[in-house]
């Protein structure tokens, strides 16, 4: 009976991913073979666009305009097949499904496919255009209720119905509106609504990541990920809880769905932690809050990471610089969360640790394996540099076989061992060894090295690297099977058979998984053009500065109130979208206003980071639903409990946004960039144990409010320090190229701008850009010269008249654009890093000596409590 109810949980569990992710629709015969040809198709195309093949052969070269299009076809064709009209449905594909679904491509697909004629006559769009384009606007609002649900598609139309009742509307909101065909013509025949920047990034960024990271979860990377997790942690105490924490982690690097995340590693580690002595609820809170969070984990980030390399101008590689310290710090901050719940509830180890270890033994043990992987990273690199500097044109064909051998080694040693269990046996859970764990998988790490090569030491395009990645993991997928048999001396043929299976399986899976996102950026593309099209975002400045009375901190929670809104009946992507085009430069402009400089990043960073706690937030969290079907507990009661294990990612937004050393942004040596890790890592822990109310045992209050304080002077170090010092001083405009041409290039250049808004209001505002350095062959003593470059390449030219200074022009597009600088604005003032000013770490020093007192305080009182002598608590054992 047992048996039987865990199945249909499993089946109920991968009916809920199926239809958040993939479509709820199960049919087979033609139906099913033209869904699963078509995702095969869009994945061919997607593999193609991303390609250098296309320039190699000059053979079908789309531009973003066409490839976008076909992208949307694609999306809305399988969207009908695979999204029902109701439940009801699921199960067989009604005629009226594969007329919206032809129609729908045919729409989408229409700048494509009428391509010349349109450019002929832009603007002038002929009834045929405006009939077409009205009908794909309907579609895809229908296609989006099925993907996404009522909420995105309700906003949609709002906005659409926006269009065209704002002479109605009041002044605050009104403007002269627009026609039939000036909508149909914005909106679907040009990029300035449904294909606009969201579809492109879709195209170029997301689409690819998205099929790596479901290549890498069919081959059986997820599940080597948990293994090697349980291998490693399992035996802790409350292990099961540190393994969910630590196998989501590494699987934001296969996936960045909260729900399939749940899923996937929750119905293995919340049944047994709710064995270990969590109970349901804590459990399915612990793997909910853990899940939601691959999304901030680099690389994949839910798609958010692709779209700010448009939204904020910035390259791939920087985004996840930005985002890597944050998420390690939240996770490191949840793993200390579940290891005082342990202590709280004294939990002990489930499974046994094996033969007993020294602490030396350990600490070697530990050193050997992080030693030895550095060791091997070094290697790879200064072998691949190597190779590249001697070998020279011939160097690409000499790695490729020394790859090659890599791969068929590693294989070699994972076919003269057992394969690794694909479940664990929760009723009986038995601790695997680390090391043979470790070693039967480590194949799988080689595209996700290859993509991190191309990334960082070719810097290629994220797209083209995600493309190299993807194709060395379809190799592995048609050829790990065949080569294990052959090594085992089994049968080549249905190993063969085997890989062709699962690497089909896993483009198609990969490209269903793009459908609801495909969709979402097209109907979020919608929104902004209506945005565009009536120039609300120049009245959202006013509005969001009338309800925050002209507080910084005040808009930044309205900012944060309405990501959680938006983010219960809209996906991440949609949701990050929406609030990039209308609440970021928001925040930037009022925060120049108030002499705040807010890197346009961490603007990007603070809306997505609360658009995914949407997730957990209760009552509509997805993940939390799916969490608590698992556990058998109440989905309320598990998201509220989410949602305090998520402080410690909820509070993150706010500190990265005036300390934006958190982002790794300012840091101008290898000391201070180990200072602020250990800073943020340590403030993460001591946030964890306040709002725990435990440290080493139970928490007073007053020890609550000094490990507040400590975890504030460890976060916000320079509030302190700006009360003794200024960070900046003041320079004349005039020395404006000196400024630039001095400024190192981990420095902001700052200026106070004096000018005139919209409205005719004068305003003065702060603002900051980052210049590029000086490329060689400049000449550094040539001030002016010098100056004039750096300030070009970040978009900005000045006029100097006098003693006076214009902001002649702004480069459209540019980091200064985005970042408040405004053409034809005088320039007040030049602000300079204050070299007087002590460094702001030194606000660690009294941090520290708090943290020493509560520890030694907590320490003593240990010792007076009945049961705990020479027990240890802070053991992460």
């Amino acid at each position: 009976m047992s048996t039987d109810i865990d199945a249909k949980k499993n089946a109920a569990l991968e009916q809920m991913v199926a239809d958040v992710d993939r479509g709820g629709r199960h049919v087979g015969g033609v139906a099913g073979g033209v869904l699963a040809v078509g995702a095969l198709i869009w994945s061919f195309f997607q593999l193609w666009y991303s390609s250098p093949l296309p320039f190699t052969f000059n053979f079908a070269i789309f531009n973003d305009t066409e490839a976008r299009s076909i992208h949307l076809g694609i999306a809305i064709f399988l969207g009908y097949l695979a999204y029902p009209f109701n439940k009801k449905a699921s199960n067989y594909m009604p005629w009226y499904d594969w007329v919206f679904a032809i129609m729908g491509g045919f729409c989408g697909a229409y700048l494509y496919l009428f391509y010349n004629q349109l450019a002929m006559r832009p603007g002038l769009p002929t009834t045929v255009d405006v009939v077409s384009a009205s009908i794909g606007l309907l579609l895809l609002l229908e296609v989006t209720r099925r993907a996404l649900g009522a909420p995105m598609t309700i906003l949609g139309a709002v906005f659409l119905l926006y269009v065209f009742l704002g002479p109605y509307l009041p002044d605050v909101l009104a403007h002269r509106g627009a026609s039939v065909e000036r909508l149909a013509s914005h909106m679907w025949l040009t990029t300035e609504g449904v294909f606009g920047v969201a579809l492109g990034v879709s195209v170029s960024y997301i689409f690819i990541f998205v099929l790596l990271g479901s290549l890498l979860d069919r081959c059986g990377a997820g599940n080597y990920m948990m293994q090697v997790s349980f291998a490693l942690l399992g035996h802790l105490r409350g292990g099961p809880a540190k393994v969910a924490v630590v196998s989501s982690a590494v699987n934001g690097i296969v996936s960045a769905s909260s729900v399939a995340n749940v899923v996937t590693g929750g119905i293995f580690t919340i049944p047994l932690m709710k064995k270990s002595g969590y109970g349901g609820i804590r459990a399915g809170a612990i793997e909910t809050a853990s899940s939601v969070n691959g999304q901030i984990m680099p690389p994949v980030m839910g798609a958010a990471a692709f779209l700010m390399i448009e939204y904020v101008g910035i390259p791939y590689t920087d985004v996840i610089k930005h985002a890597l310290l944050p998420a390690s710090i939240s996770y490191v901050a949840l793993f200390y969360i579940v290891h005082l719940e342990a202590l709280k509830l004294g939990i002990e180890p489930m499974m046994s640790a094996g033969k007993p270890k020294t602490v030396t033994q350990k600490l070697a043990g530990w050193g050997l394996g992080i030693s030895g992987t550095l060791i091997v990273m070094g290697l790879v690199y200064w072998i691949g540099v190597g190779v590249q500097q001697i070998a020279g044109a011939a160097a690409i064909w000499i790695l490729l076989g020394l790859l090659l051998a890599l791969y068929v080694w590693l294989l070699r040693i994972t076919a003269s061992h057992p394969d690794l269990p694909t479940e664990i046996d929760i009723a009986n859970p038995v601790r695997p060894e680390a090391w043979p764990t470790v070693r039967a998988g480590l194949y799988f790490l080689i595209p996700i090295g290859i993509l991190v090569w191309c990334l960082s030491v070719e810097q290629l395009s994220a797209g083209l690297s995600a493309f190299y990645a993807s194709m060395s993991m379809i190799f592995q997928m048609l050829t790990q099977h065949p080569i294990i048999a052959w090594f085992r001396k089994k049968n080549l043929s249905s190993a063969a058979k085997q890989g062709v299976s699962e690497t089909l399986t896993g483009l198609e899976e990969g490209a269903r998984n793009m459908i609801g996102i495909a969709i979402a950026c097209g109907t979020a593309g919608l929104i902004v053009g209506a945005i565009t099209l009536t120039g609300l975002g120049l009245r959202m400045t006013a509005f969001v500065e009338l309800v925050s009375m002209g507080n910084v901190l005040v808009m930044l929670f309205f900012t944060a109130a309405v990501c959680l809104i938006l983010g219960l009946g809209m996906p991440t992507t949609a949701n990050y979208i929406l609030m990039a085009t209308l609440m970021a430069p928001v925040v930037v402009e009022l925060g120049a206003q108030n002499g705040i400089i807010i890197p346009l990043i961490a603007v990007h960073m603070f809306v997505f980071y609360f658009g995914i706690m949407a997730d957990i937030t209760p009552p509509v969290g997805l993940a939390t639903f799916a969490a608590a079907a698992i556990s058998g507990e109440d989905p309320l009661k598990t998201g509220v409990m989410g949602v305090i294990y998520a402080m410690r990612t909820v509070i993150l937004p706010f500190i990265f946004i005036f300390n934006p050393l958190i982002l790794l942004i300012g840091i101008g040596s290898a000391w201070e960039l180990i200072l602020v890790v250990f800073g943020a890592t340590l403030a993460s822990l001591t946030f964890a144990a306040a709002t725990m109310f435990w440290f080493r045992i139970k928490c007073t209050w007053i020890e609550v409010i000094l490990l507040l304080l400590a975890t504030f002077l460890l976060f916000r170090p320079d509030w302190f320090m700006n009360k003794l010092a200024d960070e900046y001083v003041s320079r004349p405009v005039t020395e404006l190229y000196t400024v630039a041409a001095d400024l190192p290039e981990s420095t902001r250049f700052v200026a106070v701008l004096q000018g005139f808004s919209i409205e005719g209001d004068e305003i003065v505002k702060t603002v900051a850009v980052n210049l590029p350095a000086l490329v060689e062959g400049d000449d550094p003593s040539n001030k002016e010269l010098a100056g004039r470059k750096r300030l070009n390449g970040a978009g900005l030219n000045f006029m100097v008249l006098g003693d006076q200074v214009q902001l002649a022009s702004v480069r459209f597009g540019s980091n200064a654009q985005k970042s408040g600088w405004d053409a034809g604005w005088d320039v007040l003032e030049l602000k300079v890093p204050n070299p007087a000013r002590p460094s702001e770490l030194w606000f660690f020093v009294p941090a520290l000596i708090i943290i020493l007192l509560v520890w030694l305080a907590q320490g003593r009182r240990m010792k007076r409590l009945p049961g705990h002598a020479g027990r240890v608590h802070t053991s992460l054992a």
